[in-house]
């Protein structure tokens, strides 16, 4: 039993050694380039799927093994590991790094939960759309972290108000304290935010300390017992809480007052998970896998100038909100029950105390921001400025400003986000102020102070690993075009000639679906772009026809915990049990596929010309077989 027990705790180990040397022989017997570059891919696609090593790790396999193949030389691998979505990334993160560090996310959050009020179903509604808007410009992980505590702090207040009337006139019962709303106690470190975006399940585990037995723990902060009578804030202290079933810790063991609240609970937190991903759809940067397919896309078809954020925002748009919509009639009808006219309804009836006390603490919670900062106004202009800049460079319908520049071509979306960037590094983070006051005293001279971001707080979000896992995969694409991999796998798939179009992109987008529940998004999208790009070339698909799909159904890993780093999130606050993710889960699910494969073939047709196979694949595809 014991030599078992070693070998399972060295399994990865031994999987990092016996892959590569069992696969030896297909190069050794085969010596091509298709074959060479095939084991590359093999056990590069085990790493990353066995998650032996971190996917960054496993994504610097290509660097090595092909210029000892001879697939690829050395300067050409380097030179797939930086490409101008890495640029794109980067400008991105500096907005997005000054929206957190200055509670501009706080503040529109709450704001709209303002609006929405306190019944469950408006509140669902309120929070589903908050968290999609964010999630357009932020990653997945970081919008639920930065959403959840706010979900958490409204939940109690609903769930607790009844306990609170019984025991109000006992002064000696002890209250159950809210979470605090403070964002440096609530949220986790950005750094921790933005590089498990993606990151492997067996990372973000550890991240949410999940114990042998698979029970999750999650790291509240406690107030010390000077902290609830001293109003100056006192430290606080990072304990595990593990969520576990029948303890008789008022604190570890959750209990509601009525089925009702619980439900209220699972649905209003199972749905912020769930609008993260709509919103991340949303927007070419709105998540990594939607940058792998740019980048990849503009390796492959480099003369195919049919991509760009305006494009893709005017086809995924509706999408995100055709789904949102049925999905919060999905998540209502489930959790909720059918009294949507009861929901929708604008009477003003008297306010039950529960509404009452629930719309006071957001009340409060929104007064502790103050006034809007000229930091957080600074970080809105700019944040507006990028997004009009991506939309107006090269429109479609009317020329835009890049039509200005004498050498067209010259300037792309990266272009605008790392020049914003830059200008957030230099302006300063108070307000310029000159002459003097009416007392007669001078300003306080704002220049040489610290500027909207530093250094560090770049440093803390830029999610590098994810930097170079797109870089492994677009390096694995070059050498299987190349090689003429990708060629031979086309040809393997001629077999799919007789089904239509729509069938085939069905096929495919099914297929990722179930491979991303269990795979992460990164690795799952690396692994099938080369195969469906080669798949449309050779059935003489327009690419984009199969590959958009793709890509949005790969984002769909909404059914289990595991899935993706959201799904952890909100797991691990114990208001819902994985039963419940995979009920809920699938009808997103479903919901999703359906409105991708209607909107591929409606106004995708027409935007992006679907209806054709283009010169650009046909260029490529004479280009591989060549």
């Amino acid at each position: 039993m014991g030599f078992l027990r070693g070998l399972l705790r060295a399994r990865k180990l031994l999987l990092v050694i016996c892959v590569p040397l069992l696969l030896l022989p297909l190069p050794i017997l085969h010596p091509s380039s298709e074959a060479a570059c095939a084991y590359v891919l093999v056990v590069t696609a085990v790493y990353w799927v066995s998650e032996a090593v971190p996917l960054g790790a496993a994504a610097l396999v290509p660097a090595f093994l092909y210029p000892l193949f001879g697939v690829l030389r050395s300067s050409e691998v380097a030179a797939e590991y930086f490409k101008n979505t890495t640029l794109l990334l980067v400008g991105v993160i500096c907005v997005a790094a000054a929206v957190e560090k200055w509670n501009l996310h706080k503040r529109i959050a709450l704001r709209m939960v303002l609006m929405a009020g306190a019944k469950p179903g408006m509140l669902l509604l309120c929070f589903m759309c908050c968290t999609t808007m964010l999630s357009m410009w932020l990653s997945n992980t970081s919008t639920t972290a930065m959403v959840m505590p706010i979900v958490e702090a409204v939940l109690q207040e609903l769930v607790s108000v009844e306990e609170e009337q019984l025991v109000a006139g006992n002064s000696s019962t002890e209250e159950a304290e809210p979470i605090n709303l403070d964002v440096s106690n609530s949220q986790p470190p950005l750094e921790l935010i933005f590089v498990n975006e993606d990151m492997s399940t067996a990372d973000f585990a550890s991240l949410m300390h999940k114990n042998l037995n698979g029970v999750p723990m999650i790291t509240r902060p406690i107030r010390t017992a000077n902290g609830h009578h001293s109003k100056k804030q006192q430290p606080l202290q990072e304990k595990p809480l593990v969520l576990t079933r029948g303890s008789k810790n008022q604190e570890l063991n959750r209990k509601y007052q009525s089925q009702h609240d619980q439900m209220v609970c699972k649905c209003l937190s199972l749905s912020i998970s769930y609008a993260a991903t709509i919103g991340g759809l949303t927007t070419i940067i709105g998540t990594s896998t939607s940058l792998i397919f740019l980048e990849h896309f503009n390796n492959q078809y480099p003369a195919a100038d049919v991509v760009n954020f305006g494009t893709w925002f005017l086809f995924s748009f509706p999408i995100s909100l055709i789904m949102l919509v049925i999905s919060w009639f999905w998540m209502h009808w489930l959790f909720l029950g059918c009294n949507f006219r009861e929901t929708c309804s604008l009477s003003k009836k008297k306010k039950t105390k529960r509404e009452e006390l629930s719309e006071r603490r957001i009340q409060e919670e929104y007064a502790k921001l103050g006034d809007i900062s000229y930091p957080e106004m600074v970080t809105g202009f700019f944040f507006i400025l990028m997004t009009v800049l991506w939309f107006t460079r090269e429109p479609g319908f009317v020329p835009g400003w890049d039509s200005f520049f004498e050498k067209k071509g010259y300037r792309t979306d990266a272009t605008v986000s790392v020049f914003l960037g830059f200008l957030l590094f230099l302006i300063p983070a108070k307000r310029p102020c000159f002459g003097k006051k009416n007392d007669g005293s001078s300003y306080e001279c704002s220049l040489g102070t610290e500027p909207i971001i530093t250094w560090k707080d770049f440093q803390k979000t830029m999610p590098w690993e994810i930097v170079i896992l797109v870089g492994g995969g677009y390096a694995l694409a070059s050498g299987s075009k190349s090689s003429g991999l990708s060629t031979w796998i086309g040809q393997q798939m001629l077999c799919l000639s007789s089904l239509p179009p729509w069938a085939v992109t069905l096929l495919a987008c099914i297929l990722v679906s179930i491979v991303t529940e269990f795979v992460s998004n990164p690795a799952t999208i690396t692994i099938f772009l080369p195969i469906v790009c080669s798949l449309s070339e050779t059935l003489h698909i327009n690419p984009l026809y199969t590959l958009i799909p793709v890509t949005m159904c790969i984002s769909f890993a909404v059914m289990l915990p595991v899935g993706n780093p959201p799904n952890a999130i909100v797991f691990g606050y114990g208001h819902c049990q994985i039963k419940d993710m995979v009920k809920a889960g699938l009808g997103v699910n479903v919901i999703g596929l359906v409105v991708v494969m209607v909107a591929i073939n409606t106004w995708g047709v027409s935007l992006f010309h679907l209806d054709t196979f283009p010169a650009w694949a046909k260029v490529s595809n004479i280009t591989d077989q060549a």
